[in-house]
């Protein structure tokens, strides 16, 4: 099992590097459920040699896009692959399902980079919508390597009976990363599941300084050394 650490501040990348993350995915505004992230952000893990993995999110909300917020999404993968990401985490859906088109036109931008679809199909597995493993064949069909998921619950503990059932369909061919509510004392159980990447934000709030009249909250989450140092324990426990 590995230990994926998301990631959505630059202090936040040096802690996980140091303190166990076998690897981090780099986002922006995780109170959204997370965007896209800078380049910098992912030359600063490569410096460092942390593999990153960046979420391709163009906006909040939900995952039906446009074709010219696919067309944005293409961009921003090549952007970040050029910028050193050691693979993509991408999502869409239209009103049936999987987006079939969109994504085979960002697995195509990420031109033989790993690429996870998210907790987008959390939305369909909640929703009756797909089984484990047609899930899964879906997203082989398609050239993905892994998928995000909480196993379509609120959270990935919750969840785990499902998140045992497409590791059981993917038998090895489809990377499982259990993500959503994730903590140290869950990984046991996860593990258990047959889960190959826990996925959390090990995050606690911090202050610095005023953000004044236009700066929105006056806190934010960043990665917390103490959180990450006890989710590799049990990873490695596992």
């Amino acid at each position: 099992m590995q230990l994926e650490i998301a990631v959505q501040d630059v202090a936040g990348i040096q802690v996980a590097h140091d303190h166990g993350a076998d690897r981090a995915e780099l986002c922006q505004a995780l109170v959204t459920g997370g965007l896209t992230p800078t380049s910098g952000m992912i030359r600063q893990a490569v410096e460092l040699g942390l593999p990153a993995r960046p979420l391709i999110r163009p906006r909040g909300g939900g995952y039906l896009y446009s074709s010219a917020e696919v067309a944005v999404m293409r961009q921003d993968v090549r952007a970040l692959r050029e910028a050193g990401a050691a693979g993509v985490i991408v999502g869409a859906l239209d009103d049936h399902g999987l987006d079939h088109p969109a994504l085979r036109r960002l697995v195509e931008a990420a031109d033989g980079l790993p690429v996870v679809v998210h907790r987008c199909v959390d939305v369909l597995l909640a929703a009756g919508l797909t089984t484990p493993p047609q899930l899964v064949e879906e997203l082989l069909d398609l050239g993905v390597s892994g998928v995000l998921t909480s196993g379509g619950a609120a959270t990935a503990p919750e969840g785990t009976s499902v998140i045992g059932q497409l590791a059981e369909a993917g038998a090895g061919r489809l990377e499982i990363i259990a993500g959503g509510g994730v903590r140290a004392a869950h990984v046991a159980g996860l593990a258990e599941a047959g889960a190959d990447v826990v996925h959390l934000s090990a995050g606690s709030p911090v202050t610095h300084g005023s953000p004044g009249p236009g700066g929105g909250e006056g806190s934010y989450v960043t990665t917390d050394a103490a959180l990450v140092q006890a989710a590799r324990s049990a990873v490695d426990a596992a």
